[in-house]
């Protein structure tokens, strides 16, 4: 495999593992390259966990549960068809990311009008799914080895823009808490001092009621004498 290739694999799998992540493949023309790509970096059990290879349609439905209307509608390459094969792959491995391939390696393109060189590359992630398609010129080897490349620049984008999204939605959220904090602080503040201020329009409020020595008799029993006595 090129080099250009292998670093590619190893940008991912340092990304997989500095979130604690994990990857599951799902391949058709590529039959297993991408997998092997991957599981020739030394450590690849850490962050890695398994693949299919469904190069027929039978085998996308009954591995994958790509629907055959899918199939039928669409066509195996397909952004549709790429998609349905990511999720599959991920909901049966039970992985952070799947990466499914689906194209025409060449050097024909049996039973189908689509151009030789065509992938689609579908991302399936807990927070969504997504497909790219791309068309590459060149032997059939070539072109293996381009669909492979390609869809690990598309995994390794998918994979910064969704920890980027978090990132911003970590820091709204400390926003909000900051200016919740902030706003619970002025209330605070703004009851202290109005209660300093009633304190000092009504000083009454402060004084002791208890009784005072001259103020014995106020209050007690009187005795009422008849004014006719």
């Amino acid at each position: 495999m090129d080099e250009a290739v292998s670093a590619l694999a190893a940008r991912l799998a340092r990304r997989l593992k500095a979130m604690g992540g994990t990857v599951c493949c799902a391949e058709s023309c590529t039959g297993g390259l991408l997998s092997s790509t991957l599981t020739d970096l030394s450590g690849a059990s850490e962050w890695y966990r398994q693949s299919w290879i469904t190069y027929t349609d039978e085998a996308k439905h009954r591995h994958l549960g790509v629907p055959l209307e899918l199939l039928e509608a669409h066509g195996a390459v397909s952004s549709e068809v790429a998609l349905s094969m990511a999720v599959g792959a991920r909901e049966r491995a039970g992985t952070t990311l799947a990466i499914s391939i689906t194209g025409i390696a060449g050097p024909k393109a049996d039973a189908t009008e689509k151009p030789i060189g065509v992938v689609y590359v579908g991302i399936s992630t807990p927070d969504g799914k997504k497909a790219k398609q791309a068309r590459f010129g060149g032997s059939r080897q070539e072109n293996k080895e381009s669909f492979v490349s390609f869809a690990l620049q598309i995994a390794i984008e998918q994979w910064d823009y969704l920890r980027a999204k978090d990132a911003r939605a970590a820091e709204e959220d400390s926003e909000k808490r900051e200016m919740l904090r902030m706003r619970e602080e002025e209330a605070r503040l703004k009851r202290v001092v109005a209660e300093a201020k009633a304190k000092t329009l009504a000083p009454w409020q402060e004084q002791d009621w208890r009784k005072q020595e001259g103020d014995r008799g106020i209050g007690g029993d009187v005795e009422w004498k008849d004014s006719s006595e």
